[in-house]
């Protein structure tokens, strides 16, 4: 099990080679691509393929009993924002949710093909689906992510989000990190 002070130096390491491949690809920290995210039902077959990609990619990361993963018919529920993100051409190349309670949101299902990373789109997403919890009357977010999710990890630091202890039903877990950021 990774501690606290590994992942943060890993994350410290994602960073500043972050910023050196940037460098040497002549683009600024900031340049984007042009996306488009908006609350779409997770059930179409392009989105669907999305969240298989992110299923394929973490579950030979953890136990079974280390997976958080919520199905597409949870993602139905009402008490459920669930965006997309499109690129230019239309094509879904991002996604994820917020699980809105009375007291917090929980973000879920967070994924942008790898192609399509760096570029921020998974800050977008983040920062849409922290806007629609705040517009549901969350006074937080919270999130599960994985200890070898080290680009997610850094990508929540740097959007303010602080490590808290489990939350909800979660229980402690050597595989899982827990983070918070109240609004």
């Amino acid at each position: 099990m990774a501690s606290n002070v590994e992942i943060k130096a890993r994350v410290a390491d994602i960073d500043a080679l972050e910023r050196t491949v940037q460098a040497l690809a002549g683009q600024a920290p900031s340049s984007r691509q042009s996306l488009s995210i908006a609350l779409e039902r997770p059930d179409q077959p392009e989105v669907m393929a999305l969240i298989d990609e992110l299923d394929a990619y973490q579950k030979p990361l953890y136990p079974a009993e280390s997976h958080h993963g919520v199905d597409v018919e949870a993602l139905l529920r009402p008490e459920v924002a669930f965006a997309v993100a499109r690129d230019e051409t239309g094509a879904a190349v991002g996604c994820g949710a917020v699980w809105c309670a009375a007291e917090y949101g929980e973000l879920k299902r967070m994924f942008v093909r790898p192609q399509c990373r760096r570029r921020g789109a998974a800050r977008s997403v983040l920062a849409f689906l922290e806007r629609q919890a705040q517009a549901r009357g969350c006074a937080a977010m919270m999130l599960e992510t994985g200890i070898h999710q080290h680009e997610a990890i850094a990508l929540y630091q740097r959007a303010g989000y602080g490590f808290c202890a489990p939350f909800g039903s979660y229980r402690e877990d050597p595989y899982s990190v827990f983070m918070r950021k109240a609004f």
